[in-house]
Formats: structure tokens, C-alpha cells, sequence
């Protein structure tokens, strides 16, 4: 396993509290900073007063010491609606003007969502547009693009066949952040998608769950992270960055020591690995 893996944390993990989270973007690149991270994957409701200001958010990461690895876009019109389209690729457009001040940076587009009735291979269509002409747009700024499926409620990307339904019609070059918790939860091999599309991997969300598809703290629950990390370090297009995402209730009630205790996981299992 050759790769020199970096150790990023996304900023969900604080997200999911809802109304009980009343801090602000400051005090989560602290926390992650302090827990041992040196990226960052923040979302458009986390970046806070930052967002559209970059330089004063790129000050900010340098005072903690952090890269953005990606900026992560939710689906406010889930992606699947005709009269969105254009709508949803300029929100992607103006996105990357900001994200092109991080060298390195990607977007990270959220999985598009069922809502509202109607077939669903014509919804497979939309979100493949959507996600395209995105990645197009991004390109002109310079910032890559991927795009990140769920196992949240709703989802059009759930299982093997949303996956190749979505990826079979969307251009070859958009790439895809496999999340080893939503993959599982789907009914899917870990090893068996990442190998499938590896061509797709830019970065990995590293998160675990246990048997029943609950989620868990990592190295508690099914994940194999060594796997993990062999298919990624293998991946031709992905930039070295595992990021940690954490939504057990451990997370829910305190995110910033289950952050830490999961970059503790897991820089001594790649260590142990590597050691082999």
C-alpha cells in the first residue's frame, strides 16, 4: 500500500446536532485542527460567515493549520427536477469561483433526492445532467467535481443499480467520493464498488457501521480499512485524502472527541499496516 495518506474530518459530524449546535466555523476548524487533522471538508451550512469570502477563509485555515480538501454542496431542489436544472448548475458555478482560492480543493456534490412523484429513470437523467454540466462548469474554474451518494432518506443513489444507473449516464470525468457507510448501507461490497468504478475515486469518506447498518465509531463496526485504504491508494485519480466523517451517537454527543478518537483509529491502523 503505497500512498501517502492525508487525514482530512468533515464538518456533518457537528451538522447533524441541528439547533443544538450554537458554535460557529472558528471553533470547528479548532476542533479539528486539535484533534490531529490537516484537512478539512466543510459544508455550505457549516462555512458560515465565510461563505463567499475566501480570503478570509483561507486566512482562517492557516491559522489552523488546515487544507480544504473539498467544499460540500447540499441539493436544496434534489437534483432530479427539469426546471432546476440551470438553477442548480449555477449554484455549482458560483461555488467554484469560491472554491478555486484553495489549490487542490473539489466540490463535492450531495446525492440527488426523490422528491417528488414520477419515474425514476427519468430522475436518473435529470441528476446525470444536473452532475455534468456541473463538472463542466467547475472545469472552467479549475476545480474538480465529485459526487457523493447517501443512504439518507430518499435518495436516488442508494444501491448497485442507482449507482450504475447514475454513473453509466453522467460524463466519464466526473468523479465520485465513495462513503464506506452509505455504500454498506445500501446493500453493497465496499470492495466490490470501489473496484467497479474505480476510475471515479478523487478522495474517500471513511465512516463505519455495524451489521445492522447502524453507524458506529471506526474500527467498531464491518469497514475494513486496510481494504479501504489498498482500493483507494490504487485508484488512478484519487489525491491521497481519507476523510472522516462521524454520525454515531457517540458523535451526537460530543463531535469533537469522537472526531479524535476516529483520527486515533485511524492513523494507528494505517501505521500498523504499513508497518506489515
Amino acid at each position: 500500500m503505497a500512498c501517502d495518506f492525508k487525514l482530512g474530518c468533515q464538518t456533518f459530524t457537528w451538522e447533524m446536532l441541528g439547533p443544538r449546535w450554537t458554535g460557529g466555523p472558528d471553533d470547528l476548524l479548532r476542533a479539528i485542527a486539535a484533534a490531529g487533522y490537516t484537512g478539512i471538508e466543510i459544508t455550505d451550512k457549516m462555512i458560515g460567515h465565510y461563505m463567499g469570502d475566501a480570503g478570509a477563509f483561507a486566512a482562517a485555515l492557516e491559522r489552523n493549520a488546515l487544507t480544504l480538501v473539498a467544499y460540500a454542496v447540499a441539493s436544496p431542489s434534489g437534483y432530479c427536477g427539469a426546471d432546476q436544472v440551470a438553477a442548480d448548475v449555477a449554484r455549482i458555478a458560483e461555488t467554484a469561483r469560491f472554491v478555486a482560492r484553495f489549490p487542490g480543493a473539489l466540490i463535492s456534490m450531495g446525492s440527488a433526492t426523490v422528491m417528488s412523484p414520477g419515474e425514476r429513470a427519468e430522475k436518473y437523467d435529470i441528476a446525470a445532467q444536473v452532475y455534468t454540466e456541473s463538472f463542466a462548469v467547475a472545469a472552467e474554474q479549475g476545480v474538480p467535481l465529485a459526487v457523493h451518494p447517501s443512504s439518507h432518506h430518499d435518495t436516488l443513489i442508494y444501491d448497485e443499480a442507482d449507482y450504475a444507473a447514475i454513473f453509466e449516464r453522467m460524463d466519464p470525468r466526473v468523479g465520485w467520493v465513495p462513503d464506506t457507510g452509505h455504500i454498506l448501507r445500501g446493500g453493497q461490497s465496499v470492495g466490490d464498488a470501489m473496484s467497479r468504478w474505480r476510475e471515479r475515486i478523487r478522495y474517500v469518506h471513511l465512516k463505519d457501521v455495524d451489521a445492522a447498518g447502524d453507524w458506529a465509531m471506526l474500527g467498531q463496526g464491518v469497514v475494513d480499512v486496510p481494504e479501504v485504504a489498498r482500493l483507494a491508494a490504487a485508484a488512478p485519480g484519487f489525491n491521497g485524502w481519507l476523510v472522516l466523517e462521524e454520525e454515531s451517537e457517540e458523535a451526537g454527543r460530543d463531535p469533537a472527541a469522537a472526531v479524535a478518537t476516529n483520527h486515533a483509529a485511524l492513523r494507528d491502523t494505517l501505521a500498523a499496516e504499513a508497518a506489515q
